[in-house]
């Protein structure tokens, strides 16, 4: 049994339509995989903008509670001895206020770390254009 089947023609003797016809076929194989792989690193990114989205919208509600305890702590400072209502109701706004602007200067800060460009299938084009260009040659 010999290495080479009936059908397939040595790699000398093969015409030069033969060659540029499998070139053209594995470079089409190649472009899909490399589209698949940019489908992928994409939703990859995709997945962590969403988490970090996330963390940003937790920062907005707690700056939305911080309102809500400045609303409260207004209606109970006014019954309440000791402090006057102006004081409680910035104490417990302001500690609440401070912590959701926090949570949101983190989400934030994260956002700006993610890259959305998807640069491994970028780099792997870049190796795949100069591979085909020296098969051409």
């Amino acid at each position: 049994m010999t290495s080479q089947t009936e059908h397939e023609p040595r790699a000398e003797n093969r015409s030069l339509g033969d060659l540029f016809s499998d070139l053209s076929r594995e470079t089409a194989t190649l472009i899909r995989e490399e589209v698949s792989l940019a489908k992928t690193e994409l939703g990859q990114k995709a997945s962590r903008i969403g988490k970090n989205a996330g963390l940003l919208i937790l920062g907005g509600a707690l700056a939305y509670a911080g309102l809500l305890g400045i609303l409260a702590a207004i209606i109970l400072a006014i019954t309440a001895a000791g402090l006057p209502a102006w004081a409680s109701a910035l104490l417990v706004g302001g500690i609440v206020a401070i912590l959701g602007g926090l949570m949101a200067l983190k989400g934030m800060s994260a956002l700006k770390q993610v890259d959305p460009m998807p640069r491994q299938t970028l780099t792997t084009l870049q190796e795949d254009a100069t591979w085909a260009q020296n098969q051409v040659r």
